[in-house]
């Protein structure tokens, strides 16, 4: 079996990020992806540095297991060929601005009356109205909307910044993969197609706000005790690099005081309980304290004796050394694929286990563009004259 989705079939004509990560996870599972592009480049993300053998690493990042259609949908006869592929699909992405779908005959009610029981999925930035709704958007400027950049305040340096990856655009498309399958399982229980409407600016916060929102949440006048996870966040500069702990408990701050060779703080009363060292005054000594004991030690002697006493605790790796952790080798989190023009490449495996359906990200590599439009016409049903007649009218490209 292919996976949990197996029998599922989606027609993806999303760009960039936040489309085709979602539909990139649905393909892992199962699910027999299209993803429809255009003339010329495709999906823009087939633009970016790095490419190699007609593929770029963002690409390949965000579409694996799918097929690669290509037809022009300002030509009557290639909406034709997107309608044809709606009528046995089960699902439909589109990640365009509020409006372009309709423009083009493809929006939500035009699908419906072609196939009813469609579960018509739309991203968007902002939504489908309000002010912003017509407004062009990037990931960095849901960020910044959305307390993301706010948020990101180090102690040392208090300049704003951004979150250096696109998280808006993920937690976008990881909110539309589980709506999809929350619809396409309430359709098994007879609620019929629906409309699944994911605004970037809306996932993003909710993905945001259980813990960025702490000190939001409660309305009213009086100041909440407490501090902020997102003011407690650092890294720590060892002798000789850097390390992440996360002390939260008293037995966890008692473990971390040992493996300092500080045993005396486990007694001393501004520091030897969560009372006195949400103290801002003993907060502050307790963390220059803190931060002068491990710049003088080494960073994997300090791992070692803060995992030993119970501490959590890990390195600060950079993306070349992500693949060489024991434990993400232990997890198999990282597999190596080989692609007949691309040559050798790593990507991040599925995160999800399912022991009765597992799902099989080898499955197909990611597609050259419009690898697979002879493949999925001949399943319309087109002729090898009809692919011709297509290809004269420049309603597909000639044949990779």
């Amino acid at each position: 079996m292919a996976g949990p989705l197996e029998g599922i079939k989606v027609v993806d004509v999303s760009a960039v990020l936040s489309g085709p990560l979602c539909t990139m996870m649905l393909a892992d599972q199962g699910a027999d992806v299209v993803k429809v592009e255009t003339h010329g480049i495709g999906d823009t993300l087939r633009l970016p540095n790095f490419p190699r053998g007609g593929l770029t690493s963002f690409y390949m990042n965000a579409n694996r297991n799918k097929r690669s259609l290509v037809v022009d949908l300002r030509q009557d006869e290639g909406r034709e060929i997107v309608h044809k592929l709606v009528r046995d699909a089960d699902v439909f992405v589109q990640n365009w601005r509020p409006g372009a779908a309709e423009r083009l005959g493809l929006g939500e009610s035009d699908l419906r009356a072609i196939q009813p029981e469609l579960i018509y999925c739309s991203i968007s930035g902002y939504g489908p109205t309000g002010p912003y709704a017509q407004r062009r958007v990037y990931d960095p400027i849901i960020q910044g909307i959305t307390g993301h950049a706010g948020v990101q305040l180090n102690p040392e340096v208090p300049i704003r910044d951004l979150v250096r990856n696109v998280v808006s655009d993920k937690s976008s498309a990881y909110t539309a993969a589980q709506a999809i399958t929350a619809a396409l399982f309430a359709r098994e229980r007879g609620a019929g197609g629906q409309h699944v409407i994911v605004p970037m600016l809306d996932a993003s916060l909710a993905f945001f706000w259980s813990d960025g929102m702490i000190k939001h949440t409660f309305l009213g006048e009086e100041e909440l005790p407490g501090v902020p996870l997102y003011e407690l966040y650092r890294l720590w500069e060892t002798a000789d690099g850097h390390l992440i702990y996360f002390a939260a408990t008293d037995s966890e701050f008692t473990g971390l005081f040992r493996a300092l060779d500080r045993p005396e703080w486990c007694e001393d009363e501004r520091f030897n309980n969560a009372e006195a060292r949400s103290v801002p005054e003993n907060r502050e000594t307790l963390g220059g304290l803190i931060m002068e004991a491990i710049l003088t030690q080494p960073t994997q002697d300090l791992i070692e004796r803060m995992a030993k006493e119970g501490v959590p605790v890990g390195p600060v790796l950079a993306p070349e050394q992500i693949a060489e952790d024991p434990q993400v080798i232990h997890n198999e989190a990282i597999l190596e694929f080989e692609h007949p023009t691309a040559g050798r490449y790593q990507q991040a495996a599925p995160a999800a286990r399912f022991d009765k359906t597992p799902q099989d990200p080898r499955r197909r590599l990611p597609p050259l563009h419009g690898e697979h439009t002879d493949e999925v016409l001949r399943e319309l049903g087109y002729a090898d004259a009809d692919l011709e007649r297509a290809r004269s009218a420049g309603v597909i490209p000639e044949s990779p």
